[in-house]
């Protein structure tokens, strides 16, 4: 059993990573440095998280360290395979919300916790949205103009636009 749940995930990636990489070189050097996220964060993450549920309740404070390494080998492995470490890093500033996330779900439901959570969060999310449309928009260089046509226009319009009297 234990050889099945580690060596699946391994031959899912190493199928991925054939199919996005056709025709490049496949060494073992290359597959090492893509996949080390895979093989080294991402499973200390879930030793971490099974530490905690065979311990049934004791030890919550492993799961702070144990959702932030998971997330974090998530949005390595991303980047890695996809090489868009640009738009994943705010993947960073979520990894400590999850875990803190998992901390107050699982603990004692301080509801202290869910201030920092919230911050981390919205901050995440907030520089993942920016990046994304950001490289959105470097990838379509093209529909520049548009755009700038289509923000004057709209920037004119309220500023002509009829006043409401109150």
């Amino acid at each position: 059993m234990a050889k099945r749940t580690i060596l699946a995930p391994v031959l899912i990636l190493l199928g991925v990573y054939l199919i996005l990489n056709q025709g490049g070189n496949m060494g073992p050097g290359t597959i090492f440095a893509t996949f080390w996220p895979t093989l080294f964060v991402i499973p200390l993450g879930l030793f971490f998280h099974w530490l905690y549920f065979s311990m049934i309740g004791r030890g919550v404070g492993l799961l702070v360290p144990g959702g932030l390494l998971l997330t974090v080998g998530i949005v390595c492995q991303i980047a890695m395979l996809f090489n868009n470490w640009g738009t994943m890093w705010p993947g960073f500033i979520l990894a400590p919300a999850v875990g803190l996330f998992e901390l107050y779900w699982f603990g004692g439901r301080n509801k202290w916790l869910l201030i920092p959570i919230n911050i981390l969060t919205v901050l995440s999310l907030l520089f993942f949205s920016v990046m994304s449309i950001g490289s959105v928009l470097s990838n379509m260089s093209y529909l520049q103009p548009f755009v700038a046509i289509a923000l004057i226009v709209g920037g004119a319009w309220i500023i002509m636009g009829r006043k409401k009297h109150m």
